[in-house]
């Protein structure tokens, strides 16, 4: 029988969460010249990185020629076909995934069916997340710490191949920079709502001058930072205050030092203080 491969290595991932983004397996391989895999289609997303020598890929009846330094990616649903060089086959590794988070943040990277090859990618930084991928994947002591580490470098190596192309990345126009500045205004005030908090602390966290952040944030959503952090308190408080925590307890949970000022703020809001609140079982 002739072999496929010179040397072909996967490794399964021994848990699989099914989370957000999950590694299936991934592997190394060296082809036989012209070995040839497909027509098929996959219902997960597999990445090819070349080492050396080269092949051709196809996609969706789109033809590609990948050689030492390039990517590939297989998409779910998509025909596709590979196959190694008569001369100078290639030598790859890959990486399998799945998980209802993939599509966007593949979309976010630039990661598309439309542009499946990613040139250049095969950086000592991208191979040496392969190498540790693999590796993580062999703990089968601990398949749960497999599955956590192999995701969270699985999402280090779709970072490097979406930075060998850097074009791919969605341009920040004066508007889209303004919207998101917002929103990771709103998303740190809604993480942080049960620190003590300044606009200050805020612009400085974000990068920006206070005056700056202020206006973009009352334009975006017609409330100043401090009244969307009130807004947020107040909004948690009451789902609080449904459980056997004090009105004290509550207050302090929410980022209210003082419960009278808490108490005063919420009947202002609410129309009643948080006693009335609880007692009307709302």
């Amino acid at each position: 029988m002739i072999p496929e491969h010179y040397s072909f290595a996967t490794h399964v991932n021994p848990e699989h969460s099914g989370g957000e983004i999950t590694v299936l397996f991934s592997g190394e391989g060296r082809p036989v010249e012209l070995h040839n895999t497909g027509p098929g289609i996959h219902d997960y997303y597999l990445v090819h990185t070349v080492l050396r020598g080269n092949g051709e890929f196809s996609l969706d009846g789109k033809h590609y020629i990948c050689g030492a330094g390039d990517t590939f990616i297989i998409f779910p649903g998509a025909l596709h076909q590979y196959a190694a060089a008569a001369r100078e086959p290639w030598e790859y590794v890959w990486v399998a995934f799945q998980g209802h988070r993939c599509e966007p943040l593949l979309q976010q990277l630039g990661l598309t069916p439309e542009r499946p090859v990613v040139r250049g990618s095969a950086t000592r930084k991208t191979l040496a997340l392969y190498r540790r991928l693999r590796l993580s994947l062999q703990d089968a002591a601990y398949p749960a710490l497999a599955d956590l580490e192999s995701a969270g470098l699985l999402r280090l190596l779709l970072r490097e191949l979406a930075l060998a192309e850097p074009e791919r990345l969605p341009a920040q126009t004066a508007g889209t920079a303004a919207k998101r500045l917002v929103e990771q205004a709103m998303r740190w005030l809604e993480l942080q709502y049960a620190q003590p908090i300044s606009i200050e602390q805020l612009a400085k966290s974000l990068g920006y001058h206070r005056t700056h952040l202020s206006k973009m944030f009352k334009d975006a959503i017609g409330l100043s930072p401090m009244q969307f952090l009130m807004q947020i308190r107040l909004e948690r408080a009451k789902s609080l205050l449904r459980s056997q925590w004090s009105v004290e307890q509550v207050a302090s949970s929410v980022g209210f030092a003082d419960a009278l000022y808490f108490s005063k703020q919420f009947r202002k809001r609410f129309g009643m203080s948080p006693s009335e609140f609880r007692q009307r079982g709302l």
